[in-house]
């Protein structure tokens, strides 16, 4: 199996809270970096809530198979692209709605496999998106990836959060996660920071502000910026991106899209 052999970065999505938008971060991120020419994975390690394969509109048929051979699992390819492809516990279920009722060291086993027994291929980046919360999900995949070589190279956090003080307190525990695993921090993003008009663009702070930046400076942690709340991006994403070039530049157009291209510069810049 090829597993992570021939992947030259990955970056690991983390929050301590759900529903913060890592999965929408992460498919930015794949998004984006695709768009750049780059190849890209994007992994999906969260079991008991699998959401990236419907945000794509990916359902389960003849087209959207996962293989198992000699080299390991094949992903499948989004918009019919070599350069970006997906792989996630929901594309091995029979069933969309199925429950994952697992304890924790069969979770453990499927997160070890589904992140050394994927055939990849060559990538440039791999962006995993994670359940919320430091378990043992989490504990499993630090000890994975700590174990492949370069990984100090080659391994980097990005830290999600949303303005409100809830959210902020449960990443304090990620940063916390984070510094006893030895695992190093891109950068934090507030996302969910105010609110896009679908009308004039205009962005209004409808909730608290500015969290996320006083967190960051607090623990000297790269601020990466805001995303802010934009109910086209969500829109696309609730109904599934139509697999086609029209459909990915008419969720590359969104203002929300727009904005995290600023984001990924500094990250790209900075991780030469």
């Amino acid at each position: 199996m090829t597993g992570l052999k021939n992947v030259q970065r990955i970056i690991v999505i983390l929050s301590g809270k759900g529903g913060v938008g890592k999965s929408t971060i992460a498919a930015q991120f794949a998004l984006s970096l695709h768009r750049r020419g780059l190849r890209v994975g994007l992994l999906d390690v969260d079991l008991c809530g699998p959401s990236i394969p419907r945000m794509f509109g990916i359902e389960k048929n003849s087209s959207h198979t996962v293989y198992e051979t000699n080299e390991g699992m094949t992903p499948i390819e989004l918009f019919s692209s070599p350069k970006l492809k997906l792989m996630s516990m929901a594309l091995l279920l029979d069933k969309d709605d199925d429950a994952i009722i697992w304890r924790g060291p069969r979770k453990i086993a499927m997160i070890q496999r589904l992140l050394t027994g994927v055939n990849w291929g060559e990538l440039d980046y791999l962006i995993l998106d994670t359940p919320p919360g430091t378990s043992d999900e989490h504990i499993a995949v630090m000890t994975v990836l700590k174990q492949q070589e370069r990984a100090k190279d080659f391994l980097r956090a990005v830290l999600v959060t949303t303005p409100q003080m809830l959210a902020i307190n449960d990443v304090r525990r990620e940063i916390t996660f984070c510094q006893k695993t030895s695992f190093e921090i891109l950068g934090l993003i507030e996302n969910l920071s105010g609110y896009v008009c679908p009308h004039c663009s205009e962005c209004t702070n409808i909730f608290a502000q500015g969290g996320g930046k006083l967190l960051a400076e607090q623990y000297s942690i790269r601020f990466l910026g805001v995303l802010p709340i934009d109910n086209r991006l969500n829109a696309i994403f609730d109904q599934g991106v139509e697999q086609t070039e029209k459909g990915l530049e008419n969720l590359m157009e969104t203002e929300a899209m727009k904005t995290f291209q600023n984001m990924l510069n500094e990250i790209v810049q900075h991780w030469q």
